[in-house]
């Protein structure tokens, strides 16, 4: 049997999260445009095929400023763009992503562009709606961006939009909307991916608790006559030998104060959902070492909220642990270890040549 093709991309850390040693701010190392655009030109240079580009507006760098001064500087990287969507109104949002597209340009075969997009449900900067509340909200703003992005004219009559519009003269190259990437494990942010999104993105969890997440993933999707895609988002920590990455782990938290770990993680727009509920429990569950289960280690969410664990290993632990989640149905990885350049470099030089990898097809 040939072995499984996989998207793999690497992260830029647009919003202040990289580090030589956790929670320890470093000049060097904060989100400027030389720094994060050195990140993505590692990850071009060293051939992965997609990056994300992550938002937080209290944080670091304007991820749409940023993707479109990038953009240029790309010959075949696909970018995955984060969009907040409480801070936006749907149809210009459309209208900047068929502008992203274009400027990014088509993909090698000329079939289509080169930009995705990662949908944050967000709230409004200084508002709090409910959870229920935020993800009808973003299902009423997918379902607008994906009616003008396919150049149909949008009548629609919902909750919190009521627009009647012709589809702006901007167009995507594929003349579609771009594959929709999008997380979360509430049933409401379940129900959201299910009905509108194209890839369901998880974070680093145990074995079963991701052949769980699928499985029901699955079932809501094809209750919505749909399908979707499974991505894995997770740090990684690749040396020559487990015991050189294990010691490169315990380096990278060897200056971490527990009290500025919590305070980075409280800092997080979204450090009280459903997600990082779960990551504080992986760490609970986590061996006195840190590791949750073979190879999986929970030291990054002591100081980050969100993504907390990595896969730390060898180059062929790291690839058996890759290739573990794909045979449970992940189609696209997205990865990140710090600093971001320098473990990009490594994963690319150690890891990523042994996998059969290429950009999401979508038919």
């Amino acid at each position: 049997m040939s072995e499984q093709q996989c998207e793999v991309a690497w992260f830029s850390a647009l919003c202040d999260d990289d580090y030589e040693f956790l929670g320890v701010p470093d000049p060097r190392l904060q989100s400027s445009w030389e720094h994060c655009r050195n990140i993505v030109m590692t990850a071009e240079e060293g051939g992965y095929d997609n990056i994300l580009l992550p938002s937080g507006y209290a944080l670091g760098l304007d991820t749409t400023v940023f993707a479109a001064a990038i953009a240029p500087f790309l010959r075949r990287l696909k970018l995955l763009w984060a969009t907040r969507i409480g801070e936006d109104w749907p149809p210009q949002l459309a209208r900047r992503i068929a502008t992203l597209d274009r400027i990014l340009g088509p993909n090698p075969a000329g079939t289509g562009g080169r930009l995705n997009v990662n949908i944050i449900s967000s709230d409004m900067p200084g508002e709090k709606i409910g959870s229920a509340e935020r993800y009808a909200r973003t299902t009423e703003a997918i379902k607008i961006i994906k009616t003008l992005l396919a150049g149909e004219h949008l009548s629609h009559q919902g909750e919190f939009y009521n627009i009647d519009l012709d589809p702006p003269r901007m167009t995507t190259i594929s003349g579609k909307p771009p594959a929709l990437y999008f997380g979360g494990l509430s049933h409401e942010a379940r129900e959201c991916a299910a009905d509108g999104c194209d890839v369901y993105l998880m974070w680093p969890d145990t074995m079963d608790k991701v052949r769980e997440t699928i499985a029901d993933m699955t079932a809501r999707a094809a209750r919505y006559g749909r399908t979707l895609k499974f991505g894995y988002r997770v740090h990684v920590v690749v040396r020559d030998t487990e015991d050189e990455a294990r010691a490169a782990a315990d380096r990278l938290v060897s200056k971490l104060d527990d009290d500025i770990g919590r305070a980075i993680r409280e800092k997080s727009l979204d450090a009280a959902n459903y997600g990082v509920q779960r990551q504080a429990e992986l760490r609970a569950a986590a061996h006195s070492d840190g590791y949750v289960e073979e190879n999986l280690w929970t030291g990054v969410g002591r100081a980050r909220s969100g993504c907390g664990s990595a896969i730390v290993g060898d180059p062929d632990q790291v690839l058996a642990k890759l290739r573990a989640y794909q045979a449970e149905g992940i189609e696209a990885f997205v990865l990140s270890g710090y600093p971001h350049a320098a473990e990009a470099d490594l994963f690319a030089r150690h890891v990523l040549p042994q996998l059969q990898h290429g950009p999401l097809d979508f038919g």
